[in-house]
């Protein structure tokens, strides 16, 4: 039987305020229900969904053998992507904010993509549909600072 949409991913996360304020306040997901679990996280929710899971320090847990500051392995995970509308609007948060992101225009969707990190170094992309990008000369690539 195939896959028919992505559930959720799950973060083991050093801070887990501050990386569910990120969530929250930089890519727009919103607090929801969650299952009184025996360990301190988050259920954040795109479009309804609870999408991102964040799981804060338990001392049990080998991944955080070291303490809350050990980052856990990611194997291959390279990013997490979201279909987003208000480019502009993104832009100008993530440059308020000082993140740096990197911009790209895909050839010939027309499609522009923003790349920044979150608070675990985790890469977040956000995928603006092409009636917002603007028409611009070049490659498609160039990034973006605070």
């Amino acid at each position: 039987m195939p896959a028919e949409s992505l559930n959720h991913y799950t973060i083991l996360v050093r801070d887990l305020e501050r990386t569910k304020d990120f969530y929250c306040d930089v890519v727009g997901l919103t607090v929801g229900d969650r299952p009184p679990l025996p360990f301190p996280g988050y259920w954040l929710y795109c479009g309804g969904v609870p999408t991102v899971h964040l799981i804060g320090y338990r001392p049990q847990n080998p991944t955080f053998a070291d303490g809350p500051s050990y980052p856990a392995p990611t194997g291959r995970l390279d990013h997490i992507a979201f279909s987003c509308t208000g480019l502009k609007a993104m832009r100008d948060s993530l440059t308020s904010r000082g993140l740096r992101f990197e911009e790209r225009v895909l050839p010939r969707l027309n499609m522009t993509q923003l790349f920044y990190l979150d608070p675990d170094g985790i890469s977040v992309e956000c995928n603006f549909p092409a009636e917002e990008t603007e028409n611009r000369a070049g490659s498609g690539y160039e990034s973006g600072t605070a």
